[in-house]
């Protein structure tokens, strides 16, 4: 996943008013694949552990892209961690870390930490961002100054979201919503600079009355180089006596549509972002545009924990219940049931 940073370019025109517009340099991205598109899994033979097929400080970047993908990343964590009874010798926020990894990067992995008999007497999440696979399926935790810590495939316990083009690391279900997490982003810092930078032509001040002076003339032209910046928008008083009608006017360049556009464009990637994490929008805080009925809480979060939250949680205890050398008083325990009125 290509990093793409937008930058603005000011020009100096003969008054010296500054004009910022966004960078002409097109999207680093072939618009004929989609961006998580891959072949083949490369495997880097200096560092001696198999490439991620998406990149994860790009997951991870995005994850602050808008208010609603990394919110709904925190909130599958956390639902899924709040039905944590017991077990692995952990505690309720290192499931909920373990959670997070798995939602946002597409696989997650427990430690297991043993005594001097070799015994397992505890379980840690590992972090995914810097997790790598090797070829005889022994892992490494990339660290600092390119040291590499390596575990045995049998003191890991890793739990992959299904890829079906590889099975080497696990793969995020929400990259279908990608590109709408990062038009909303765009959507917002494009509005954010039209407002903050000052220097955008909000209007055209047009004037045809013969009876404008010079003077009159220099003094509008000050006021409206002066109003440039944050509070920008003012009102201003004009006298001009033996003026007619329409001799000034004040032609808005787009604003309306603008904002009409930009409200659009954040309702829509709103809905994608939800529909890419399968999240229902009353549970979301999201108020549906056609209607103000969120319908019923208590019916709309027993159906999300039946197929969204209680299915992983099943997932997580399989995968490590399963192990044979997890004693045990160490097997993790959800709560799998629903509340029912």
């Amino acid at each position: 996943m290509t990093k793409k940073t937008h930058t603005l370019a000011a020009q100096d025109t003969p008054d010296n008013a500054s004009i910022y517009q966004i960078d002409p340099t097109p999207e680093a991205l072939d618009a004929n694949h989609w961006m998580t598109t891959y072949s083949d899994l490369f495997y880097n033979d200096s560092d001696n552990y198999w490439e991620p097929p998406i990149s994860r400080e790009g997951l991870a970047d995005i994850a602050r892209a808008n208010a609603y993908h990394g919110s709904l990343l925190i909130a599958r964590a956390n639902y899924v961690a709040g039905r944590f009874l017991q077990g692995g010798g952990t505690r309720r926020r290192h499931i909920q870390a373990f959670c997070r990894d798995y939602f946002t990067f597409g696989d997650a992995a427990f430690l297991k930490i043993r005594d001097g008999l070799g015994r397992v007497v505890r379980l840690f999440p590992l972090p995914s961002m810097y997790l790598r696979r090797r070829k005889n399926g022994d892992f490494a935790l990339l660290e600092r100054d390119n040291i590499q810590r390596s575990y045995r495939a049998k003191d890991i316990l890793f739990l992959p979201q299904y890829d079906p083009q590889q099975q080497i690391y696990g793969l995020s279900d929400y990259l279908g919503s990608i590109q709408s997490s990062l038009l909303n982003k765009d959507a917002t810092l494009f509005r954010r600079r039209y407002y903050k930078n000052g220097a955008h032509m909000g209007f055209i001040f047009y004037a045809t009355d013969p009876n404008l002076s010079d003077d009159d003339e220099k003094m509008l032209k000050e006021k409206i180089a002066s109003s440039k910046g944050v509070g920008n928008f003012r009102s201003m008083f004009v006298n001009i006596p033996g003026g007619h009608e329409k001799g000034i006017q004040l032609i808005p360049v787009g604003d309306i549509a603008t904002k009409d556009e930009f409200e659009r464009i954040k309702n829509i990637t709103a809905q994608d972002i939800l529909v890419g994490h399968r999240f229902p929008v009353g549970k979301a805080g999201i108020i549906p545009q056609d209607t103000t009925n969120l319908g019923d809480p208590t019916k709309i979060g027993s159906e999300y924990a039946k197929d969204e939250i209680i299915p992983v949680c099943e997932l997580i205890m399989d995968e490590v219940n399963s192990d044979p050398e997890i004693p045990k008083h160490l097997r993790l325990s959800f709560n799998t049931t629903i509340a029912t009125e």
